[in-house]
């Protein structure tokens, strides 16, 4: 690699967030990049985070690395149990990687809304960079106090970015909503049903916003190579409501909107894997039902029948400007998830 680039190591590359990362820095030039993955991939790097000894024998040629963009993620069945895996991985990456590369110049660490407590219930809004922190465990705080701590007396800085909820195309990938929708979308037009929305009835009139994927793409890299030792919340700069924006996704499937009726997805589509299989050999579909099944995310967003935003204009005071409209945000994924056959 040339020492007169910018090389960028990102941790969860094939997740949303880190797909779309890997794509945006390659198409931004100047930079090389390298990704780290559990699986592996074209482009990463297999490695077990979770291992020490095994994370720093994987990145010892990463002398040329300068950034590290950190969006890896281990699920666990409880809030405590998310701690000890998702802080052990950030810590072993850091430890592997600062020896590894003494051009270090900055730190990337994603985290989300769960800082603000939104998955614990109603929460103040709009959330701000500056709100107090809520009662632990969470292992977004403990993974950005331990940068914090990490930082002091290095040449490096850090930036933490704060989506909603992302909406990308990746699939495999247990926290994509836009998947969510356009399966249970697809599903119900193969059975002849109409588009009912799923979650509590608040949810269905509580205040959102997302996060396109590509924009914060965007949004990391220039807080990346802009600032320093700061957090940013990064949203599509609107606000929706399910009541609204509902029956438009539904005349995109050319299906009805019914009124909403609550039910768990992870209990109503646990069956339909056979359905899926049928569709997929009459509309030449690539992806296998384990592939697009994300219900469990979906019931979980589903279930938010409160307000769910945060102030963004910090980062817009600092110099990132882009903006991406929601509506069509969804209607792109779902043409790109037609064009590459995951759904009819």
């Amino acid at each position: 690699m040339s020492t007169t680039r910018n090389v960028a190591m990102v941790a969860g590359a094939n997740g949303i967030i880190g797909r779309n990362l890997i794509e945006h820095l390659r198409g931004l030039g100047g930079w090389d990049v390298v990704g780290l993955s559990r699986r592996g991939g074209p482009g990463a790097i297999a490695v077990d985070l979770l291992d020490a000894a095994d994370t720093r024998a994987k990145l010892a040629g990463a002398g040329d690395v300068t950034h590290l963009f950190y969006a890896a993620y281990q699920d666990r069945p409880t809030w405590a149990e998310l701690v000890p895996p998702n802080l052990a991985m950030l810590e072993n990456l850091v430890d592997g990687l600062e020896p590894a590369a003494p051009g270090l110049r900055h730190v990337s660490l994603m985290q989300g809304y769960k800082v603000y407590g939104a998955h614990l219930g109603p929460f103040k809004t709009p959330a701000r960079e500056t709100d107090a922190g809520h009662m632990p465990p969470e292992f977004n705080v403990d993974q950005q106090a331990f940068l914090e701590r990490r930082r002091i007396g290095k040449a490096w800085s850090w930036s933490v970015i704060r989506p909603s909820v992302v909406g990308g195309t990746t699939l495999g990938n247990p926290m994509n909503l836009a998947l969510v929708i356009a399966v249970y979308a697809s599903i119900s037009k193969e059975l002849g049903l109409p588009l009912r929305f799923p979650g509590r009835p608040g949810a269905y009139t509580s205040l959102l916003e997302m996060t396109d994927a590509r924009l914060l793409a965007e949004a990391t890299v220039w807080a990346a190579t802009s600032t320093a030792d700061q957090a940013y919340n990064i949203a599509n700069g609107d606000l929706f409501r399910w009541s609204e924006l509902w029956p438009k996704i539904a005349a995109y499937f050319g299906l009805e909107a019914a009124p909403p009726l609550p039910m768990s997805l992870d209990v109503v589509m646990a069956d339909k894997g056979p359905l899926w299989t049928k569709m997929a050999a009459e509309h030449g579909l690539k992806p296998s039902y384990a592939d697009v099944s994300a219900w469990g995310f979906g019931d979980f967003v589903f279930s938010w029948d409160y307000d769910m935003f945060a102030d963004s204009s910090k980062s817009r005071r600092a110099g990132f400007h882009s903006y991406v409209e929601t509506e069509q945000m969804f209607y792109r994924l779902f043409d790109e998830f037609r064009r590459e056959r995951v759904i009819p």
